[in-house]
Formats: structure tokens, sequence, C-alpha cells
């Protein structure tokens, strides 16, 4: 399972850090990554971190955010910074091991 942590709220510019604990899943074999929602849209990929350590990002967030993952700890971040109102969104960690697995989703809010 995956268990999602770190979101709130911030002022437009500022930083949020999001982690994503999993349990269960063999983590070294698995790519991981975030999703997000805003109201009325659908779900949508914001960034990947692969097995072999490759990243990759939507384009609306390059630069800005970075994703990370620690093989020890079993988990992935993502440091998301100079966030902006139209980030606002719930956050699911993913992953596909065996089945698909969502984390529950943690509100970001950016206010302007």
């Amino acid at each position: 399972q995956l268990q999602a942590s770190g979101g709130g709220l911030v002022q437009a510019g500022g930083s949020l850090r999001l982690s994503c604990a999993a349990r269960g899943i063999n983590f070294s074999i698995t790519g991981m990554s975030w999703y997000r929602q805003a109201p009325g849209e659908q779900r949508g990929l914001v960034a990947t971190s692969s097995s072999n350590g490759s990243s990759d990002y939507a384009d609306s967030v390059k630069g800005r955010f970075t994703i990370s993952r620690d093989s020890a700890r079993r988990t992935v971040s993502l440091r998301m910074s100079s966030l902006k109102p139209e980030d606002t969104a719930v956050y699911y960690c993913y992953t596909f091991y065996k089945r698909p697995w969502w984390g529950q989703g943690t509100q970001v809010t950016v206010s302007s």
C-alpha cells in the first residue's frame, strides 16, 4: 500500500514537499509516480521516478518540481517549488506492482 503525506496551504511562490511511503511492494523494481487532480479535471501525471533512477515530468512542472526516491526508506518524494495557484489539486502517489496502487491523496492548495 502507499501512504502519502505533506500537503497543505502555501502562498504562490512557496514550496512544499510531499512524501509517499510504500509497504508490501518491491520498491527496488517499480517505478513510482505522482499524479494530481484539480476540481472538475481529470487526474494527470505530474512526475515519474523509474526504477533505474531516471525521472520525467509534465511540462507544466518542469524546472519547479523534483521527484526523488529513497530505496532504504521505501519512500518517494516530490519537492515542489515556485508554486502557482494552478498547482492546486489533490496529489496522489502511484505505482504498478502486480496491480495498480494509489495512495490516499493529499491536498495542496496554493493561494494567490
